[in-house]
């Protein structure tokens, strides 16, 4: 299994380290070139509109929406924001694959970053959550299924082929969200 990480911006050094520990072959994703042969991507946090902008710069925005229809995608923090259908306050949506209305920065600045114990079903019971100028979702449509929630607020969340959450499980050293994302991909190709 060959897995992705969008090279563009964020933490990928880390999203590959976590990759690997599943068993995963991993490859960084900057052309469109890259994405060929992989079975996942995962986009990580940033900083949405300069990500937004890189993609479109690399020609990649096209390639990716088209590669995630048969592909599964994992996006954390800014890649939550990439993947949702609604974002408040802003005219239309990136890549528009998640059935989610989002809010950017929700908790707050950069100074307001915090880290806290999640529940996320399927994946753990005491994972800890790492929030940087994080976004969260503020609704979902019937076929999204909530995985996480934060002081009511949605966290982490699936449809289908799609995870994403709010937070940044690539700065710990707990890759259970990774091997789950791994275990997604795996049935997804079987």
């Amino acid at each position: 299994m060959k897995i992705g990480v969008l090279g563009l911006q964020g933490a990928i050094r880390e999203h590959v380290w976590a990759l690997e520990s599943t068993g995963a072959e991993v490859a960084i994703v900057k052309k469109i070139e890259h994405l060929e042969g992989l079975d996942g991507l995962v986009i990580p946090g940033g900083e949405s509109t300069t990500m937004r902008r890189l993609l479109d710069q690399y020609g990649l925005f096209e390639p990716i929406k088209a590669f995630a229809q048969q592909h599964p995608v994992f996006g954390t923090c800014a890649g939550l924001i990439l993947m949702a259908q609604q974002i408040e306050g802003q005219k239309g949506p990136h890549l528009a694959l998640m059935d989610i209305n989002v809010r950017r920065n929700a908790f707050g600045r950069q100074v307001a970053s915090f880290e806290a114990e999640l529940v996320i079903e399927g994946v753990a019971d005491d994972f800890m959550g790492v929030f940087i100028r994080a976004p969260y979702i503020l609704n979902v449509g019937q076929d999204v299924q909530v995985l996480s929630v934060y002081e009511d607020k949605i966290v982490a969340a699936r449809q289908g082929h799609f995870l994403t959450c709010a937070f940044h499980p690539e700065l710990t050293n707990d890759y259970r969200f990774h091997h789950y994302f791994y275990d997604m991909v795996r049935a997804y190709k079987e």
